[in-house]
């Protein structure tokens, strides 16, 4: 799979690419990848620049991953969701699908309206949706440790971009990550296996809902 991710440094901490292409090899899938990254950017601040455009027109990749800014689902859904369909639009035009990211809430703060900011969106397009957001929703609650938050309550800790690579391993290749024994420096490996089995169990729940 060629992926190009679009979005910012929820998508470059950690280099989540880079994690979901380890846990595919593990499973035998090979993912080449590249990463279109501003610091705070949304989806609109993309499209106005350019560049992603350019390097979408390029016809290099199957799919695309949209990760809007973080806080904008919450402040002005409707803005989001008219960037998603611009992004969409140009994605169609050259053969790829279109992912969405569905980040999370900061620390401690409802997750439900990003939830349904992403979910309203991916169902209009029919576009693959990533529940990473609801995902460390339902981890958290009953995971007290690890935090998947950094200290500054907003970015993904190490065992956060862990958990949302494992999502996107089972939401987009359809892979199940209990089966790996994949180390991950700077996690213990009885945490990293938490978060796999986590990650299908509540993927598991949502896809049954």
């Amino acid at each position: 799979m060629r992926i190009l991710f679009i979005g910012n440094s929820f998508t470059s901490r950690n280099n989540l690419p880079a994690l979901i292409a380890a846990l595919a090899a593990a499973r035998g899938l090979a993912i080449d990848h590249k990463l279109m990254s501003a610091g705070g950017a949304s989806l609109r601040q993309h499209l106005n620049a350019g560049k992603a455009l350019a390097e979408l027109a390029t016809g290099n990749y199957d799919t695309v991953v949209l990760q809007e800014q973080s806080t904008l689902p919450l402040k002005n859904p409707g803005r989001m969701h008219e960037n998603i369909r611009d992004f969409h639009t140009a994605i169609t035009e050259v053969g790829a699908q279109t992912a969405l990211y569905m980040t999370w809430s900061r620390k401690n703060q409802p997750q439900a309206p990003f939830t349904t900011a992403y979910a309203t969106i991916a169902a209009e397009l029919g576009t693959i949706l990533i529940p990473a957001g609801l995902v460390w929703e339902q981890f958290q609650a009953a995971h007290p440790t690890p935090s998947l938050h950094d200290t500054d309550n907003s970015h993904p800790a190490l065992a956060g971009s862990y958990l949302t690579a494992c999502v996107f391993l089972i939401s987009l290749l359809q892979e199940d990550p209990t089966l790996l024994d994949l180390p991950v420096k700077g996690l213990p490996e009885e945490t990293a296996a938490v978060l796999r089995s986590s990650a299908w169990a509540i993927c598991e729940q949502i896809a049954g809902v």
